[in-house]
């Protein structure tokens, strides 16, 4: 796959708190949506991506926008 994504990383560290695990406790449901989307194929929606002439900015990851739409 040739599309660049804006990084979406859980383990991404900010200023205030230290780390966005820092946030949620260990049972939290955005935790269990997080796993759960890890497991769902989302080939076709990577799919959908591919532009061969390369224009526009960098996409939100699918995973990420998939773990938003199952938490909301």
């Amino acid at each position: 796959m040739n599309k660049r994504f804006r990084a979406c990383s859980l383990d991404q560290p900010y200023l205030l708190p230290p780390s966005l695990q820092d946030w949620l406790p260990q049972n939290h449901l955005a935790r269990f949506i997080a796993e759960v989307a890890d497991e769902l194929d989302l080939s076709k929606i990577y799919a959908k991506y591919e532009r061969k002439d390369g224009r526009g900015l960098s996409a939100y990851h699918p995973l990420m926008l998939t773990r938003v739409l199952l938490y909301a």
